[in-house]
């Protein structure tokens, strides 16, 4: 008895704290949202600035309302090829003389083309006069490198202090961010202004190159491979299906006017988003602001994907032999982000995978011994439906169907179990963790801003995730199992170990 009183005590002592931290949260929320400061230019470009005045230093974040989903066949990656043009320079910054440096990328473009030409007439391009092409190729690069500047843009902020300068492409977004000194406030807005109005996509078959090794080397891991052939057969119609990095035959015939079109559609300021969070005073930045980026070209909003993922009919599998561990990928198609039960879908995830309290965790790892490793992943495509998405890799001596099985039991009982008060209580207390902890930095606050933003359509967005979450219930999250999680929205894939064939056996065939 006096241990159940024990217990007792502490889920009122827990529930009593939860509830605190709850008012604290709304309170600190409602504080941070009445100081968020936000302004459309002239030309279209959405500013939002959050002063957080407790150190004299400000991160910013430029997003890019554009992603792997946007792109087409026959050119995919551009997204990602166009974020690593964007720190090559402008027609000031990064090259030695321009006018020479034009003539040598018209050089290139030329040479490149002529190779294209000939590469396109496949199966049977002249062999001789391609490897006279590459050649001509390597020279005229060459020529070209002479005349840059390489790095100039990540050189002059690393001088300036910058810290954490990154850039990355996902399917719904390209965002370009670092830190400074709040002193360098007009740096960074000069910086972003050329590099967005006069951009020069200088070394771009070196770039190429470049991210063609990536994914040379990303596709020598089993995992990559099974998710490129997993995603493919998930999604039917959906960019989705298409890997951010492209095909390699797309990067292979990629061209710099290609890119150019690209960023002329989906970098006018109309589609761009320039949030600063730290020790801002908007009273001073907007003028900074305005005189800056305010004369980036507005360009158009590009519509939305028009293309929708249709109703999956039936069960999908994708099963590939491979001399590795085994792995094993389910995967159910689900709403956006901005479907009315993202929250529980987010809930969902916890519940069944979020860490080593997680139901599958415990099932799978720590009682059956069935798998090293489970986890969820709902973000897999967020602007448009995508997909909840299980990996599981199996123990020593264990199978893909062994947790396969494992796995759809706990979704049973998530279907036909309600979840316990307790256990709902714990995962909106690791939300509200979790949450706090993004925000507590200037970048992490920054980010969820900008996002939320562009993929929910309003910043505000940021300050009632944590109210959606307070709001799930146990019969939104058996409603959502049981919607969801059938099998013929389901799509499996497998990694079976295979054995390698001895050489002189392999080359008999």
């Amino acid at each position: 008895m006096k241990k159940t009183r024990e217990i007792r005590t502490w889920l009122i002592f827990a529930a009593a704290w939860l509830v605190l931290a709850g008012v604290a949260a709304a309170q600190g929320f409602a504080d941070l949202e009445k100081r968020v400061f936000e302004k459309t230019l002239p030309n279209g470009l959405k500013v939002i600035l959050l002063p957080r005045t407790n150190a004299p230093v400000i991160s910013m974040v430029t997003y890019a309302d554009v992603g792997a989903v946007d792109e087409n066949q026959n050119a995919t990656g551009l997204a990602h090829i166009f974020e690593h043009m964007a720190f090559k320079g402008t027609t000031t910054v990064g090259t030695k003389n321009f006018a020479e440096e034009v003539a040598a990328m018209k050089k290139e473009d030329e040479t490149f083309l002529a190779w294209r030409s000939e590469w396109l007439r496949r199966p049977r391009p002249d062999e001789a006069r391609l490897k006279q092409l590459e050649a001509a190729m390597k020279q005229a690069q060459a020529e070209a490198q002479k005349l840059v500047v390489s790095n100039e843009i990540g050189e002059i902020l690393e001088r300036e202090g910058a810290q954490d300068l990154n850039a990355f492409t996902s399917p719904d977004q390209t965002v370009y961010l670092y830190s400074l000194s709040s002193n360098k406030l007009e740096l960074w807005a000069t910086l972003e202004a050329d590099r967005f109005t006069n951009p020069v996509l200088r070394e771009f078959y070196k770039e190429k190159d470049v991210i063609m090794e990536e994914r040379r080397m990303g596709m020598s891991q089993p995992i990559r491979r099974l998710i490129e052939d997993f995603v493919a057969v998930a999604f039917k119609a959906s960019m989705y299906r298409s890997f951010v990095i492209g095909h390699m035959s797309d990067l292979q015939g990629i061209t710099r006017a290609q890119a150019r079109e690209w960023f002329s559609r989906y970098y006018g300021a109309k589609n761009l988003t320039a949030v600063v969070v730290g020790d801002v005073d908007p009273a001073r930045a907007m003028p900074i602001l305005e005189r800056t980026m305010g004369k980036i070209p507005s360009g158009e909003k590009p519509g939305p994907v028009i293309t929708q993922e249709p109703e999956q009919r039936s069960e999908k599998r994708v099963l590939m032999e491979d001399p590795s561990q085994p792995m094993l990928l389910i995967a159910y198609h689900k709403p956006g982000i901005n479907d009315p039960d993202h929250a529980v879908y987010e809930a969902v995830s916890d519940i069944l995978a979020g860490g080593r309290s997680s139901r599958l965790y415990k099932a799978l790892v720590k009682e059956k011994k069935l798998a090293v490793a489970v986890q969820a992943i709902t973000q897999l495509g967020q602007k448009y439906p995508g997909l909840f998405l299980f990996l599981a890799v199996p123990n020593k001596g264990k199978t893909n169907a062994e947790c396969e099985a494992a796995i759809y039991e706990e979704i049973e009982k998530l279907k036909t179990e309600p979840v316990a008060p307790e256990e709902l209580e714990g995962l909106k207390a690791r939300a509200k963790s979790e949450f706090l902890s993004t925000i507590g930095s200037n970048m992490g606050l920054a980010m969820q801003l900008a996002e939320s933003q562009n993929l929910r359509g309003d910043w505000r967005e940021t300050f009632r995730w944590l109210a959606q979450i307070d709001k799930v219930t146990p019969e939104d999250i058996q409603r959502i199992a049981k919607k969801t999680f059938v099998k013929m929205n389901r799509t499996v894939g497998a990694i079976e170990t295979a054995s390698e064939q001895p050489k002189a056996q392999t080359a008999q065939k």
